[in-house]
């Protein structure tokens, strides 16, 4: 039986990490298999690897260098842990994904989201999520919400200017109504139990009979 793989997409401050793990504990609750993970890292390769992305000392990376090791933490990842979980029908919860790397590193760095996308082609091998939940909050709201969240992991990305941001969330909307099919978008900028709602309704409608 083959699991089922959802990833969680948003621009910073969505709530999407805080979500994919109420997700995975209701799913525990009523006896799913379920396995939470993240990008970049999972596993410990690409945790390395996410040091290097992610450190805030590192402002010289190039952008290809970034994209180019997102997708080889991506790599890694995915043949060690999500592939060996999906073949044994677990539910896979990830939190990012090869979305993240079309909004952030294609469009916002400028790269080009066909260009990237052909870098991760490589690299996942056509192995795409059957269900990507994207919360979506304007990126004035989410930058607000970090700026509050003192306990929040501090990385590199969140040296960037708003401008950046809104890049991203421009693009996640139209990798939105690109695969409409895969993409379910959540109001993120409403309550923690409104998006919660939401996310479990349409979560569930992909659950395995």
């Amino acid at each position: 039986m083959k699991g089922l793989f959802v990833t969680f997409e948003g621009g910073d401050g969505a709530g999407k990490s805080s979500m994919l793990k109420e997700m995975a504990a209701e799913l525990r609750s009523e006896g799913y298999p379920v396995m939470e993970t993240r990008e970049p890292g999972g596993i410990r390769i690409a945790e390395k690897i996410r040091e290097v992305i992610l450190n805030p000392d590192h402002t010289e990376m190039d952008a290809r260098t970034e994209a180019l090791l997102y997708a080889a933490a991506r790599r890694q990842h995915l043949v060690e842990k999500v592939l060996p979980a999906l073949e044994k029908g677990t539910i896979v919860l990830c939190d990012r994904f090869v979305d993240s790397s079309l909004a952030y590193q294609g469009a916002a760095r400028g790269l080009g989201m066909d260009e990237v996308y052909q870098i991760n082609e490589f690299a996942i091998e056509d192995c795409m999520p059957d269900l990507t939940l994207l919360f979506d909050i304007k990126p004035e709201d989410g930058l607000d919400r970090i700026a509050q969240n003192k306990g929040r992991e501090q990385n590199r990305l969140d040296l960037e200017h708003l401008a950046f941001h809104k890049k991203v969330h421009k693009a996640y909307e139209e990798l939105a109504a690109r695969s409409k099919d895969r993409i379910q978008v959540i109001d993120a900028g409403r309550s923690f139990d409104e998006v919660k709602k939401d996310a479990s309704r349409i979560l569930r409608a992909s659950l395995p009979s």
